[in-house]
């Protein structure tokens, strides 16, 4: 089981850090900069996930695939962001792809190390969703999640699949198979329907 969930940890982290860095470079951040968010965005949902579960010291830190792989991803597009922010509703279909690894790699971490199915499945759904909150704080935006994307909604229901059927004792690479596709199905509907997560009526001045 190890294995499958180091693949797709690394998967999701290297669609992950390419969505970070090209927030890095529209705000013409430096190399540094892109780096940075690349990082945090690829490797931010399962710091926090290891840390919350015990699983110390987080993977980020004691496995060198896990820092190369974000530096790789924002070298990447730091040196081909024209082609790759032409290609942006493609990666948007990638960071789709992302989060439904995630979010199955981090609710099959937590019940790997002992949590029920329910905090297992939110810690799948902070996973996913964790990186991406801090690299628009540190980007100056309010996270994606608190704008009406169905982002965290999706994620919570793929892990939510995955752990119940990892509790009922289904092979790991189906109920893998079967969380994610949940998943990536919810959030790529919601991306070509342009479904949105109930937001106040009217308008408020502050």
């Amino acid at each position: 089981m190890s294995s499958l969930l180091v693949v797709l940890d690394l998967a999701g982290i290297f669609v992950f850090a390419i969505s970070g860095a090209l927030v890095a470079v529209r705000k013409q951040l430096d190399l540094f900069g892109v780096l940075v968010l690349a990082g945090t965005t690829g490797l931010g949902g399962g710091f926090l996930r290891d840390v919350l579960i015990d699983a110390t010291p987080p993977a980020a830190l004691a496995d060198w695939r896990y820092l190369l792989v974000p530096v790789g991803a924002g070298l990447v597009t730091f040196v081909f962001h024209p082609t790759l922010g032409r290609l942006e509703r493609l990666v948007n279909v990638f960071d789709a792809f992302g989060l439904s690894l995630f979010c199955v790699a981090g609710a099959l971490k937590a019940m790997d190390y002992g949590l029920s199915p329910l905090p297992a499945a939110l810690m799948g759904m902070v996973t996913g969703i964790g990186g991406g909150m801090v690299r628009d704080v540190l980007a100056g935006r309010v996270p994606m999640i608190f704008r009406g994307e169905l982002y965290a909604t999706p994620a919570l229901a793929g892990s939510a699949v995955a752990v119940v059927g990892y509790d009922l004792g289904q092979p790991v690479w189906l109920v893998a198979a079967l969380g994610a596709s949940v998943c990536l199905v919810w959030r790529l509907l919601a991306m070509w329907q342009g479904w949105r997560a109930p937001m106040p009526g009217g308008s408020a001045s502050v």
